[in-house]
């Protein structure tokens, strides 16, 4: 066979696709079976001395490619049917090296790549190192040897292909996927511990819930101070669901006069906040006065018709129809909880119908195992999210107007991240989740407000410390990488395949090790 068609078969498919892709497609057809080769022969030309290499190669090739397949439908799909009867914006034409699809696979494929051929070489460097020919070297050099005879050496070596990073976009994407590993590697180092019997005796009510109100807590004063370091699906979500506190327009106001949006009026209580919360002056009482703040007047449209017996200006904003704080909070009760209630409703059917077999065999377990995860969920959420805008009102009651004047937006958050107790036992993806989000806003927040600098690619640097921690920690004890697909992931990235360490007989070296 022609050397150049050889190579490109060895890359592009192994014997044993071969054989399948013989088996179920080239034999059925005469014209192409006499054509292509059967597989033993295919078996014997493909193989020659470095089938890792080859193998390497051939992974990081179609990660690419599938990558950037994706990205292009994604492309496609989002600017031709997402986005009908939109103006469609004008991009520049940018070179193919310098497109952010071609430049995000590059950097998964080099990735995947250089980590198996740097594994191969540090396993391959630790075995010569521990050989009896290398005992002077040991004995020169004692630190060296120690550190790279190690059993995490090629967990650790391995992960430097994590610098590959840089090659993707410095762009918010970037920064997504390092704070990803980055909490994955604490997440897994708690299991680590937590196997080694460090939390044996932590009580109960100990566990991820404890998060959330921390992070509840700093992505609401995020949102209400610092919006273009927050997260906008979030804030979306929250403004969706915060009936009887934020004042929509009626329905039957006059489309030609204008009226505050949801975002003028956070930033309004922010002012309010930074004036220290200003009480009430009602314009029915004291026409003549000047009741409203020059830097306020946005809102009158809110406030001026406000209940005159509101006692403090942002609960004439939150609630002016009502002079109740306590009845507003039960009013928001009353409209969010249903409608977040729908939500969850259809979101956990949905996400049920892979375990239908739970179903069939146990309806009414699974039916009812199903409900409670729908109420917890949307008590939750519509916990925290009424439980943080009342806590305005709450603060306003117990309170001086000068304590805290600005900080108590993140005690209100706090408070509400405390409904996070209900979903202790199942909601951890969700609270990991939103952790991230905190920790992404809680960086740019600092940033802005110059309370530390950015470093250049630290987020590439973050990346390859938490992949190295990840790496070590799976060399260590799999099992404290707590999920299956997770676990078989990081074997495609070592080399080893679809495997699960974690339910293998023994932890000793895996099958195809011998050929690193």
């Amino acid at each position: 066979m022609d050397p150049i068609l050889r190579n490109a078969l060895r890359y592009t498919i192994s014997a044993k696709e071969y054989e399948l892709l013989h088996q179920y497609l080239l034999s059925r057809a005469p014209a192409v079976k006499r054509r292509t080769p059967n597989p033993k022969r295919f078996d014997a030309i493909s193989k020659g001395p470095d089938d890792y290499n080859v193998a390497a190669i051939r992974a990081s090739l179609r990660l690419g490619i599938a990558t950037f397949s994706g990205l292009k439908a994604w492309e496609l799909i989002s600017t031709r049917l997402l986005s009908r009867g939109q103006t469609k914006r004008q991009h520049p034409q940018l070179p193919v090296w310098k497109s952010p699809n071609v430049r995000l696979s590059s950097s998964l494929a080099l990735i995947l790549l250089f980590h198996r051929l740097l594994r191969r070489f540090f396993v391959r460097l630790r075995e010569t190192l521990l050989s009896n020919d290398a005992k002077p070297f040991r004995r020169r050099n004692p630190r060296v040897a120690r550190s790279l005879t190690s059993r995490l050496a090629p967990a650790i070596g391995s992960s430097l292909a994590g610098f590959f990073l840089a090659v993707c976009p410095g762009d918010q994407l970037r920064v997504t996927i390092a704070i990803y590993i980055f909490t994955r590697a604490l997440e897994f180092g708690y299991n680590y511990l937590e196997e080694l019997g460090y939390f044996k005796d932590r009580p109960k009510w100990f566990g991820s819930w404890m998060l959330m109100p921390v992070v509840c807590g700093q992505l609401l004063h995020a949102f209400v101070f610092d919006r273009d370091c927050f997260p906008a699906s979030y804030g979306k979500m929250i403004l969706d669901n915060s009936p009887e506190y934020i004042q929509k327009r009626p329905a039957d106001y006059p489309a030609n006069l204008r009226w505050p949006s949801t975002f003028q009026i956070v930033d309004s209580l922010a002012d309010i906040s930074k004036l220290r919360w200003p009480p009430f002056i009602s314009p029915i009482l004291f026409p003549t006065h000047e009741t409203l703040p020059k830097s306020l007047s946005s809102i009158s449209l809110i406030t001026s018709p406000a209940h005159p017996a509101i006692k403090s200006l942002s609960c004439a904003l939150l609630h002016p129809q009502d002079p109740s704080c306590l009845r507003t909070y039960v009013q928001y009760w009353i409209q969010a909880f249903p409608k977040v209630a729908r939500i969850f409703t259809v979101y956990f059917t949905a996400m049920s119908l892979v375990r239908y077999k739970a179903f069939i065999n146990s309806p009414i377990a699974a039916v009812n195992n199903l409900a409670k995860s729908i109420l917890r969920m949307s008590l939750f959420i519509s916990g925290a999210i009424g439980t943080s805008w009342g806590s305005v009102c709450l603060f306003q009651n117990m309170l001086p107007r000068a304590f805290l004047p600005t900080q108590r937006w993140f005690l209100g958050g706090f408070i509400g991240g405390l409904w996070a107790f209900l979903e202790r036992k199942s909601g951890r993806a969700n609270f990991l989740l939103t952790a991230r989000m905190s920790i992404d806003s809680l960086w740019k927040v600092g940033i802005k407000r110059g309370w530390w600098r950015g470093m250049k690619n630290g987020d590439v640097l973050l990346f390859v410390l938490s992949l190295a921690t990840v790496n070590a920690l799976y060399e260590v004890s799999p099992r404290s990488v707590n999920s299956g697909v997770a676990r078989k992931g990081l074997g495609v990235l070592r080399g080893e395949g679809w495997v699960d360490r974690a339910v293998l007989p023994r932890e000793g070296k895996l099958k195809g090790d011998e050929d690193l």
